[in-house]
């Protein structure tokens, strides 16, 4: 960046600063202006951090305003507010403690898709396959898939081939007799 240079004083306290940085995120804002000040071409520290020209040109413009590391570093944001509230964790855990024949599902215990149903009911929310399963990984819950388990065959015996009569099914370290 033409005219961008640091004296002796910033370019220490960076590297001071980079030395003692925990998070990554200000360690490579910190590198990306060291690298630009040795020389490096802006296109090329981009590539080499994984980030675009365009936020190498943003830090360092933050950093030039005051000369400050601390400039760099990340600010509080709010982001989104989380969807899993007490709330629906309450309607949650409720459904959980009655199988799903009791709130008039056709089923006779309970699946994701109709944890996904229930709560869209009861809340208004649609949550995620796997929000759900880590939501009930979290409370504890563990489960199977079910299996289909059938009687055994009580004329099972009676169909089972005697292959000691039959010299076609014999072993073939046992001579035929």
């Amino acid at each position: 960046m033409d005219g961008f240079c640091l004296n002796s004083r910033q370019r220490r306290r960076l590297q001071h600063q980079l030395w003692s940085a925990d998070e990554a995120a200000l360690c490579r804002r910190i590198l990306a202006i060291l690298e630009v000040d040795a020389g490096k071409p802006i296109s090329g520290v981009a590539e080499l951090l994984g980030v675009t020209r365009q936020s190498i040109y943003n830090w360092i413009e933050s950093y030039a305003s005051r000369h400050d590391p601390e400039d760099l570093a990340d600010r509080e944001r709010s982001g989104r507010p989380p969807r899993w509230t007490e709330e629906v964790q309450g309607v949650l855990r409720e459904c959980l403690k009655w199988p799903p024949d009791s709130w008039n599902y056709r089923a006779v215990s309970w699946t994701v898709p109709l944890l996904q149903n229930w709560l869209m009911e009861q809340t208004g929310l649609t949550f995620s396959e796997s929000a759900i399963r880590q939501r009930l990984h979290r409370l504890g819950y563990t489960w199977k898939r079910s299996r289909y388990v059938l009687e055994p065959d009580p004329e099972r015996e009676k169909k089972k081939a005697d292959l000691s009569q039959n010299p076609a099914f014999c072993p073939a370290n046992r001579p035929v007799v």
